[in-house]
């Protein structure tokens, strides 16, 4: 015999709940700049647990891929990071020519970090398109894919900031070099003879502790913030 389950009203008032807060958050719209998002939601996270927090970002990530910039996903890690955080909307691009030219027209870029190419050192000569996240966006590790968009990467109070060269200097002394100068660096990957750094905080383009860093050809692409 079939049992029918028992009736559960405050469960499903607080499901209710839920669903009347999605509406009411969609229907409020998006905010004006990455940075706003990023400071609103870890205003939002506060003393939250791990799991709390996972499913909030959960939540707040499919509201943001309904109503952000359209989202365009190179690599396999970049693949599976999006479908965590934003859902399975996110078209995937065979190149990753072709997700910095969807950028350039107005979506967002999540793209892998990887040896196998340089797109970042690409953005130097692009300073329209600027890193605004890095996720896994955690702090604990390094990330392993960056997105793209064409707006301003604010500070958000808990940033780190990414910084490309072509200085032929090992990393560790490139580290150094940039400690010397009073900046946090840490090395992350290099391709087709560049090297992508992540610096602690948020370290502006024009920012002087960078103007004798190694490097003929060498820059500020962007920040992102951490949870």
């Amino acid at each position: 015999m079939l049992v029918e389950p028992p009736e559960d009203p405050a469960r499903l008032a607080q499901d209710r709940a839920v669903a009347e807060a999605v509406r009411a958050r969609m229907a409020s719209g998006g905010r004006a700049s990455p940075d706003a998002d990023a400071i609103a939601l870890r205003e939002a996270l506060k003393g939250l647990s791990p799991p709390e927090a996972a499913a909030v970002r959960s939540v707040l990530g499919r509201i943001d891929a309904a109503q952000g910039a359209p989202l365009i996903v190179w690599g396999p890690a970049s693949q599976v990071l999006a479908a965590d955080r934003h859902g399975l909307g996110a078209r995937v691009a065979a190149r990753p020519e072709a997700a910095l030219a969807a950028a350039r027209e107005g979506a967002r870029a999540l793209m892998d970090l990887t040896a196998a190419s340089a797109w970042w050192g690409r953005l130097l000569a692009e300073p329209e398109l600027r890193v605004v996240a890095a996720l896994p966006d955690h702090g604990a590790g390094p990330p392993r894919a960056l997105m793209i968009q064409r707006a301003p990467s604010g500070p958000t109070g808990d940033d780190r900031t990414f910084w490309v060269t072509d200085s032929p200097l090992a990393a560790d002394r490139i580290v150094s070099a940039l400690g010397a100068a009073g900046l946090a660096a840490s090395p992350l990957i290099e391709a087709g003879g560049l090297k992508l750094f992540a610096l602690a905080g948020y370290v502006q383009a024009q920012d002087g502790r960078l103007n004798d860093a190694p490097g003929s050809l060498q820059g500020v692409i962007g920040a992102a913030p951490v949870f």
